[in-house]
């Protein structure tokens, strides 16, 4: 019997990858060299188009791709990988993905990379590096002389501060008001400009002549982030619960770039994580109460668990985890019995 071939049992079943020379000014190398011993790696056509192509986000934003590493075939042959030749492979590329997705099998998403070059404004950028897993290298004020931009908010998008949640919007401000804040928000930019290039033409280091620039004045970086990372900034970041400007960023990279990039990844992110719902055991309790027919099952169950505590004039007082629950039923096209 001849000796089983690891290499064969690994690849079987692969699809042929596309695979370009690497050139002098590419900054990832491939893993190993072909027959002529150049070295290769996958291209994704769609996303080779757009390296360079900035697209533009809020007034004077951007998200320009700079560089990539792996494919979905990237994801697929980790996973593959860390069987060992007793793998068996039964099933397609597309669903090994969803069912790594699926699992929460993280790993085999951090063979991707992918490198961006980005215009934001410093409020929203403050909200971006939160996320700490990705690597950074932002354009300097004290090297450099701020970038003469600030982003200008339109009158009819004044947003108005929620009532229900302390760090969130909800609504708009009329449009004579929004024209009356929208005048005021350019005088303040202009003295503000104004003011830092006296303090620079007078001599001020440029660190100390920033400090009153506006946080709505646009700083540009490079981040570099891997998929499994970028996922979760995307999920976090294009929800309906996050401010509407770095919404606006997630949003262009996930649906103009993610998705040409790793067609399968991104059906399998939208369906297991973004676009999924998910259940506590209090709420799943509680739906299958109501499915069976069983509304006081779900009283019983949300008022054991303190969904349902009185508050002033007789009201139920007032209980986030029951508000989204609500809005769950409602997407399951069920009534909450609690009204």
């Amino acid at each position: 019997m001849a000796p089983l071939d690891r290499r064969a049992i690994l690849n079987a079943g692969v699809p042929p990858r596309k695979t370009r020379p690497i050139g002098p000014n590419d900054d990832m190398a491939a893993t190993k060299p072909n027959d002529a011993g150049t070295a290769t790696r996958p291209i994704v056509k769609q996303l080779d188009e757009m390296l360079g192509v900035s697209l533009q986000v809020l007034d004077d934003g951007f998200v320009r791709l700079v560089d990539y590493m792996g494919d979905d075939s990237s994801v697929v042959q980790a996973a593959r990988v860390s069987y060992g030749s007793g793998t068996k492979r039964v099933q397609d590329d597309r669903a090994l993905i969803r069912y790594l997705m699926r699992h929460s099998h993280t790993t085999p998403f951090e063979m991707c990379e992918i490198k961006l070059h980005v215009k934001v404004p410093m409020d929203v950028w403050r909200q971006w590096i939160r996320h700490r897993t990705a690597n950074i290298n932002e354009y300097s004020t004290r090297y450099s002389v701020a970038i003469d931009a600030a982003q200008k908010t339109p009158t009819g998008k004044w947003r108005r501060q929620s009532s229900e949640n302390m760090q969130g919007s909800a609504g708009f401000l009329s449009s004579e008001e929004g024209e009356r804040l929208s005048a005021s928000e350019l005088d303040l930019q202009r003295i503000a400009r104004t003011v830092y290039e006296a303090r620079l033409a007078a001599g001020v280091a440029r660190e100390q002549a920033r400090k009153d620039l506006p946080l709505s004045t646009y700083t540009e970086a490079y981040w570099k982030i891997d998929l499994h990372n970028l996922l979760h900034f995307l999920n976090v970041r294009m929800d309906a619960h996050a401010q509407e400007e770095i919404r606006a960023y997630a949003v262009a990279i996930g649906e103009q770039i993610v998705a040409k990039w790793v067609p399968f990844v991104w059906e399998a992110f939208l369906d297991y994580r973004y676009k999924s719902v998910l259940l506590s055991r209090i709420e799943s309790e509680i739906v299958s109460a109501l499915i069976a027919g069983l509304p006081e099952r779900a009283l019983a169950v949300a008022n054991l668990n303190g969904l349902l505590k009185a508050g002033k004039e007789g009201k139920l007082a007032p209980n986030r985890e029951r508000t989204e629950l609500e809005f769950k039923l409602r997407n399951f096209g069920l009534s909450a019995p609690w009204k």
